[in-house]
């Protein structure tokens, strides 16, 4: 395996060398990720046959069309803690006719330190007997349970983990909440944060942050600036940012529930929201000479784009090497690249994250 995963490492390096060559960034820096244990979530199928119950995952067919079930007994990407559990949780499920019967799916969302959520998902609805047996195994496997089946969910403990997360010497404490996105790869994220703070050092005035999350980025570079302003849409995920804001005690750190595009208008002038003013936001306050971006597969519309030229530096975490090309088209016409970085996130498959740091020509 070892040999594999430093081949398909060095094809990924070779493939966004070649691809970004045309901006001249400076050298590759390289952060590579554990070969095994590395992925914090694993989602499977629970399968029923007559005499057995077991963990399931699909393979599709070489036309595409057809899926096969693929048995999993182990899951050697995921994080030790999610494959000692995996067997404990079956022997259970399977002694059990009430957490059983008519169970489909099991997720498991874990942190480094072991703290666990398992999500168990019916096509049944669930009752009073259903959340006795699931208190008891709950108690039983020291794990947080959440039940799911339509219409329903069901929390015993809680519906969230909180992961910490060690930057340059210093722990910050994250709400991860069960259907909200996190990073994956809790040891290459780390990598991710020390990089871009690094990537930030020197500044001398604000920090705007688009598409902040749960504030992953947002803890860390607050240590870096004067203040930040940290925007982002979905409402669960600015619930967890301010949590994480308040647990971590920063006190520099704004959050406005606006998307990049929202705040393209309200920095402008173009529009005014009511959100803003019941945060007691005013936008005009700040001093902003970094701006920092995480944005979706997507990547950013124009109008932001437009918005970022105006910035000292852009720091762009990216999960799309193809529409960082496409962006870093107009970027590259006000800034030169002088940071270049690929993060390997998800080893074994072609995805990879990148990041660039760039500073106004």
């Amino acid at each position: 395996m070892t040999v594999s995963y430093q081949q398909q490492l060095q094809e990924k390096v070779e493939r966004i060398t070649a691809q970004f060559a045309p901006f001249n960034p400076p050298a590759l820096e390289v952060f590579q990720s554990p070969e095994q244990h590395f992925r914090m979530r694993a989602e499977f199928r629970i399968w029923h046959t007559e005499e057995d119950l077991f963990y399931a995952m699909f393979e599709r067919a070489e036309d595409g069309k057809q899926k096969q079930v693929i048995r999993v007994d182990e899951f050697p990407i995921a994080d030790r803690h999610i494959n000692d559990l995996m067997p404990r949780l079956l022997e259970e499920l399977k002694a059990n006719p009430i957490l059983s019967q008519r169970i489909f799916e099991a997720d498991f969302l874990s942190t480094l330190s072991g703290e666990m959520l398992v999500t168990l998902i019916y096509h049944r609805k669930l009752d009073t007997e259903w959340e006795i047996a699931a208190k008891a195994l709950a108690e039983k496997l020291n794990i947080k349970i959440m039940g799911r089946s339509r219409g329903q969910k069901v929390i015993i403990g809680d519906d969230y983990v909180a992961e910490q997360l060690n930057v340059h010497g210093r722990t910050f404490k994250y709400k991860q909440i069960e259907s909200s996105f996190t990073q994956p790869n809790a040891q290459v994220c780390q990598h991710m944060l020390e990089w871009a703070c690094d990537a930030a050092e020197g500044a001398q005035k604000d920090l705007l942050e688009l598409y902040c999350g749960n504030g992953n980025f947002t803890l860390p570079l607050s240590l870096k600036f004067k203040r930040v302003l940290a925007t982002e849409l979905a409402k669960s995920s600015v619930y967890a940012a301010q949590w994480n804001i308040e647990q971590n005690q920063i006190e520099n750190i704004q959050v406005a529930r606006l998307s990049a595009e929202e705040f393209t208008q309200a920095y402008q002038g173009e529009r005014e929201f009511r959100r803003l003013q019941e945060a007691e936001i005013d936008i005009k306050s700040y001093a902003f000479d970094t701006v920092f971006v995480d944005p979706p597969r997507a990547g950013i519309d124009d109008e932001t784009l437009k918005l970022l030229q105006g910035f000292e530096r852009i720091i762009y975490i990216s999960c799309n090497p193809d529409t960082l090309h496409d962006n870093l088209g107009t970027l590259a016409q006000t800034h030169r690249i002088t940071k270049f970085a690929m993060f390997d996130q998800f080893p074994f498959t072609h995805h990879v994250e990148s990041g660039v740091l760039l500073e106004k020509i």
